[in-house]
């Protein structure tokens, strides 16, 4: 089973039709999708700043921001479902659906989930791999790594994952892997052909790290929930 992650990046261009119908129509019985934040949690984090409202209530309704892209994402292929539990993605999986998860309800007050901004969408995906023992995590963002492989660590560092993605991706068994934008061609020989495309993410912390990735939970990132 697969978690694939599409980046809010691209919700206001083209490529998202392309993904949604590459997924929809190969990814039937193994792939989940995490939405991004995108446009709507931007929108959060401008009324935070005029309102300065804690991170809390900024936490809650960034998840239900990447409800309304997920949402806005079933609107666009009525063959997506959405889903907000274990049982509910399983069913999806199960009726060989693909299904866009729902987050909030499993999430929102989870003791497991850091509420600020240092935890987005992508520690979300990696935490929903873990408890869905997927065997793949795929991030899909309009970025272009130009690189075979890279480190969780070196991602987050260049701002283009979470601070807490590297520990997130840490207790995972699946392979984590980084698509551009424009590459639902590689997705779509990936689940015809069981082939391998992308930058591969080593999503190993070496000793001592996970303390100092938990220190970085004051610095809010550059992404956010998208």
């Amino acid at each position: 089973m697969w978690i694939v992650k599409l980046g809010g990046s691209l919700a206001n261009t083209e490529d998202l039709q392309s993904w949604l119908g590459v997924l929809a129509c190969f990814g039937g019985g193994r792939v989940i999708i995490v939405p991004g934040g995108g446009p709507f949690a931007n929108q959060v984090r401008r009324a935070q700043e005029l309102w300065s409202f804690d991170d809390r209530a900024a936490h809650k309704m960034a998840l239900l921001a990447m409800e309304q892209y997920g949402l806005m994402m079933t609107g666009i292929r009525a063959d997506l479902k959405p889903a907000g539990s274990l049982e509910a993605l399983e069913a999806v999986l199960g009726k060989a659906g693909v299904a866009v998860w729902m987050p909030s309800a499993m999430t929102a007050d989870n003791p497991e989930i850091p509420q600020s901004w240092d935890l987005t969408s992508d520690s979300l995906a990696a935490w929903l791999a873990n408890k869905m023992k997927a065997s793949m995590l795929m991030l899909v963002k309009s970025i272009h790594t130009g690189e075979t492989d890279v480190s969780a660590l070196k991602l987050s560092d260049r701002g283009w994952v979470d601070p807490l993605f590297p520990a997130m991706t840490a207790q995972g068994s699946y392979e984590t892997r980084f698509l551009a934008n424009n590459q639902s061609d590689l997705m779509e020989r990936m689940l015809l052909t069981g082939m391998s495309a992308g930058t591969l993410v080593r999503t190993g912390l070496p000793g001592g790290v996970l303390s100092k990735v938990k220190q970085r939970e004051t610095r809010k990132p550059h992404s956010h929930h998208g």
